[in-house]
């Protein structure tokens, strides 16, 4: 699957909304199982922000890679 399609794909609203929630509902689940514990003791610091904001991206661009496999495979059986 060549590259620009997959951007192009990856950026239809539907799959960005949808990776989008899925990367809020799991990405919170695994942040409160990863880092709850420094949360709770306002353990804060620059490092437990990026390791939250990586904890959302990872179901994120899974969600995202997932969508446009999908949705590619599915078009190309239409045509």
């Amino acid at each position: 699957m060549p590259l620009a399609q997959f951007i192009k794909t990856a950026g239809e609203p539907t799959i960005l909304k949808r990776s989008l929630k899925v990367s809020i509902i799991v990405g919170t689940i695994l942040m409160f199982i990863n880092h709850g514990d420094k949360l709770l003791s306002s353990n804060i610091d620059a490092t437990l922000i990026i390791k939250i904001l990586m904890t959302y991206c990872v179901p994120f661009c899974v969600s995202t890679q997932a969508s446009v496999s999908a949705t590619l495979q599915s078009r190309k059986k239409v045509v």
